[in-house]
Order: C-alpha cells, then sequence, then structure tokens
C-alpha cells in the first residue's frame, strides 16, 4: 500500500469523529514509518484523540510514542487534562515539560498552566507563571495570556491585581472585560461588576451569562431576570443563551416564585433542540415548577425526559416533599433504587424531609438505615437534623433526645431549634429552656429563638419570663427580622418587605390614593350642599 504523508494528513482531517478509523490511520504511521519520521503526524493523531475524541487513555499512549514531543504535544496533553477537571495533572506536565525539555513556554501552554492554577486556587504558583510571563516576554504576545492572569488573580481572590493586568492592557478584546466582570462576581462585589459590564463597548454570552448568575447567587434575582430579558431583546446568534445561561435564571424564577416568567423561558426552551434535551435545564425546571406551586407541570418535565441523571430524581423528591407529598416522594425515591443511580446525600436529605413533612417515622427510619448500611452514605449533621425534625413533628421527643446522644458530633442550632418547637407543642417548659438555651448560645442573635421562647412562656402562662425574654431581646438590640414576599405582575417580580415599601410604586399608589381622598372630599362636600 503507497502511503504518503499528504493522504494520512488527509484522511485524518476527513476522520477526525471516527475513532475506529483513527485507530487504523494510526497503525498504518507506525507500520510506515511516517509517525516516527515525520513528527506533525504524530502531533496530529494527539491532536486528534485529544480534542476530537476526547481520549485521555489514547492520547497518553500516542504522547509517550513520539520520542521527542514537541512543545505543541505537551500543550495538547496538558490541555486535555483541564478540560477533564485534572488542573493538578495539567501542572505536573508543564512542570515536567520546562524541567525535562528546555522549552520555554509559548502563550498556549502558560494559558493553560495559568488556568490549572486558578482552578486549584494557588496564588503562590500564580505568582510564579506570572513570572515567567513577564521572563519570557508573553504578555505582550497574545491578549489571552493577559486575559487568563486577570482570571486567575480572580480566582484566588485578588481582583485588586486582576484590575490592575487589565487598565495596563494596550489591547482589550470581549474576553477580558468578561474577564474582570467574573472576577468581581466570584468576589461578590456585583456593584463593581455591573459597572464594568455597563462600560463593556461589546458583549458575548459570557459576560452576559457571568452577570446573570451573579446577580442570581447574590440574591438579588429581580435584576438578573431583568438582565436576561435585556439579553433576549439585544439578540444575535452569538448572544443566545446557553444552558449555563438558562440554569441560572430558572434558578432564579425558582427562588422569587415567578412562575410566569420562568413559563416563557420554557417556552424558549422548546424551541432550541440542544436545550430542551439538556439534562441540567430539565432539572431546573423541574426545581422551578415544583417551588413555583405547579408540581404537575414539574412532573411532566421528569416524565418527558429520555434521560435522567441523580439530580433529576432528587428535584423531583425535592417538590414533592416541600408539596407535603411524602409518600409520593418515597415511592419516587424507591423507583429511583431500581435504577442503575445511586442516591446521593441530597437525594437522601429530600426524602427524610418528605418523610418529616409526611409524618413518615417508619418509613424514614428505613431510608436512613438504607442510607447507612445500603449505600454507605455517611450522614452528616443535616441528616440528623431531618431525623429530629422526624420525630419532633410527630411528638417523639424522648425518641429525638435519643438520636442526639448517638450523634457523632454536636447538635447544631437547627436541631436545638426542632427540639424547642416540639416543646412547644407539647408544652414541656422545662426541656423547652433547655434547648432555647443551647440555640442562644450557637446563635445569640437569631430573633427565631427569642419569639419561639416567648410563646412557650405565654402559652404557660409565664408571663414575668415572657416580659423577660422581650428584654433580653431589647438589651441585645435584636429585632424580629420583617417578612419578605415577591409579587410577579406581567412578567416583572416585584419584592415587599413588612418594614419597607417600594420606591415608585409607593408613589404611585400614595398619589392615586390621595386623589381618591380628594375626590370623596369633594363628593362630601357636594353631598352636604
Amino acid at each position: 500500500m503507497n502511503t504518503s504523508l499528504s493522504s494520512l494528513k488527509s484522511l485524518l482531517d476527513k476522520c477526525s469523529k471516527h475513532e475506529n478509523l483513527i485507530t487504523q490511520i494510526h497503525a498504518i504511521a507506525i507500520t510506515s514509518g511516517l509517525f516516527h519520521t515525520h513528527q506533525i503526524i504524530a502531533c496530529k493523531l494527539l491532536n486528534t484523540y485529544a480534542k476530537q475524541l476526547s481520549n485521555p487513555t489514547k492520547a497518553h499512549k500516542t504522547f509517550y510514542q513520539i520520542h521527542n514531543p514537541d512543545i505543541i504535544s505537551w500543550t495538547c496533553l496538558m490541555s486535555l487534562h483541564l478540560h477533564a477537571q485534572q488542573p493538578f495533572k495539567t501542572l505536573s506536565l508543564f512542570s515536567d515539560m520546562i524541567t525535562s525539555t528546555g522549552f520555554n513556554p509559548d502563550g498556549h501552554c502558560i494559558v493553560a498552566a495559568l488556568s490549572a492554577c486558578g482552578s486549584v486556587k494557588n496564588f503562590l504558583m500564580g505568582k510564579m507563571l506570572h513570572g515567567m510571563v513577564l521572563r519570557y516576554d508573553l504578555d505582550g504576545e497574545k491578549v489571552i495570556v493577559s486575559n487568563a492572569l486577570i482570571d486567575l488573580y480572580s480566582r484566588v481572590g485578588r481582583v485588586d491585581l486582576g484590575r490592575k493586568l487589565f487598565e495596563m492592557m494596550g489591547v482589550k478584546d470581549v474576553a477580558s472585560w468578561t474577564s474582570l466582570v467574573n472576577g468581581y462576581v466570584l468576589c461578590g462585589d456585583l456593584v463593581a461588576a455591573g459597572q464594568v459590564f455597563d462600560e463593556m463597548p461589546e458583549r458575548n454570552v459570557v459576560s452576559w451569562t457571568a452577570m446573570i448568575v451573579g446577580y442570581v447567587r447574590g440574591k438579588d434575582v429581580v435584576r438578573g431576570l431583568k438582565l436576561f430579558r435585556e439579553m433576549r431583546m439585544e439578540g444575535g446568534g452569538e448572544n443566545r443563551p446557553t444552558s449555563i445561561t438558562v440554569v441560572a435564571v430558572l434558578s432564579g424564577c425558582a427562588d422569587v416564585g415567578a412562575l410566569d416568567f420562568g413559563g416563557v423561558v420554557h417556552a424558549y426552551v422548546n424551541k432550541v433542540a440542544d436545550l430542551v434535551t439538556d439534562v441540567s435545564v430539565n432539572n431546573a425546571l423541574i426545581d422551578m415548577y415544583a417551588k413555583g406551586g405547579s408540581l404537575e407541570f414539574a412532573r411532566k418535565v421528569f416524565s418527558k425526559m429520555s434521560e435522567k441523571d441523580v439530580f433529576s430524581w432528587t428535584s423531583l423528591i425535592s417538590g414533592l416533599a416541600l408539596h407535603g407529598e411524602g409518600r409520593a416522594a418515597v415511592e419516587v425515591f424507591n423507583n429511583m433504587a431500581c435504577t442503575k443511580l445511586s442516591p446521593n446525600e441530597i437525594t437522601f436529605l429530600s426524602v427524610l424531609s418528605a418523610c418529616g413533612h409526611g409524618g413518615l417515622i417508619k418509613e424514614g427510619r428505613f431510608i436512613f438505615d438504607t442510607m447507612v448500611h445500603t449505600y454507605c452514605v455517611k450522614p452528616t449533621i443535616k441528616h440528623y437534623g431531618c431525623m429530629m425534625d422526624l420525630f419532633c413533628r410527630a411528638g417523639h421527643i424522648a425518641e429525638a433526645m435519643e438520636l442526639i446522644k448517638k450523634m457523632p458530633m454536636k447538635p447544631d442550632a437547627v436541631i436545638w431549634r426542632s427540639v424547642l418547637s416540639a416543646c412547644l407543642i407539647k408544652r414541656d417548659l422545662q426541656l423547652a429552656e433547655t434547648a432555647a438555651k443551647k440555640v442562644v448560645e450557637l446563635e445569640p442573635y437569631d430573633d427565631g429563638v427569642y419569639m419561639l421562647l416567648w410563646n412557650l412562656y405565654r402559652l404557660t402562662n409565664k408571663w414575668e419570663d415572657a416580659l423577660t425574654t422581650r428584654k433580653l431581646m431589647r438589651n441585645r438590640n435584636i429585632k424580629k427580622q420583617p417578612g419578605c414576599s415577591w409579587i410577579e405582575i406581567n412578567g416583572l417580580v416585584h419584592e415587599f418587605t413588612a418594614d419597607s415599601t417600594m420606591d415608585q410604586l409607593a408613589i404611585d399608589m400614595q398619589t392615586l390614593l390621595q386623589v381618591l381622598n380628594g375626590q370623596s372630599r369633594l363628593v362630601h362636600d357636594v353631598f352636604i350642599l
């Protein structure tokens, strides 16, 4: 068989997605001698295994078959580990390359190393890499090097250094601006992030998503939803929301109960093939509908999913628990146990919570025992908290106290608060005082425990003790946190708190009331006349 260099290169380009054919081409390259005599073929095969096929095993074998791998081969293998969420292996390869080959790093391999360093949040190593950038004059070679440095400093909590680098850059692209926006988001400074975002000469889907995710995670959900609307209005193929964008928006809708807005997002998802089959997007839809009060839609989304992961099952179980459908949640959990998927810690938290809300003591005990002995999941303080809630809601205070004695860790304020609430129902003043003291000791500024204790004293006619509790709140400057709720009007979510008013809406409502008051007075005067 007459095999030439050009024909093999052409075949590799045409068959890059077919692993069987690539393996055959690889064998031909070795037997013909082209693999060892022409570095370009070896490196191209390595690139194909690493990037097109994402096969780390064959990529490694190919790499070690190359007699003298060039810097491109090293960088290719580093990038493979980076994308496989193995930053330490990336850094190890970078170190081996520098010490064993004598290569000077170029822009691409230094970016891979910087990204890995940011992932493991190693500030010291990051500074060493920055020193290499300056030593080999790589900061002026490509904008991506400076962008990677900004991202590195942002991830290690030094966004101030990232800002200095940004301001020193002669040429900035959209990724430069986005790296800085994301840096401020990561450190929780949404005001600074918003200012940089507003100053951006152009935006892409990554920058929009970074800002939306920042607002949602920073509990400024309403602003995040408004920003998503702006993103959709601006349009453009490059700014089409990704699965990450959609999941963040749906999560925000779930947090504030914006069911109508979430329904609009769902309609958009149904029009995009990549999103409608995305497992994470469907999981977010289940969570959004369940938390928004539409359990029927959550079940429909779940039933239509062709592929389900652990979080799909957990989201539905959690939704059922939220709606007080404990038996249904246990049934779904049992159905999940029949699949090849194993429940994780969150799954057990959800189903135990469902048992607690449904008063399913027998089922709760069995599931907790299954978690420990069948699935070998070590119970956390939250799992014990769910069991305590289960016993306390059912009035089994003695069993709850026995569980506290068996716990391998000290009970937290949540557990003692469950005991306190149970004692409030049973009017067990002595144990209630013990539980209240434990809560105050762990969380001295929690207004809820003082209110629970005050209610307990009031119900048992201990008025002096009730007044003492109130005085203690005043002396410690503890105030009852105002209630908070959201309402969705015409697709916009408005937030209300018990002690505040909405600026423009309050003004409009006050103006309307003044007009109505004036008209009523006029009618009254006319009637008098």
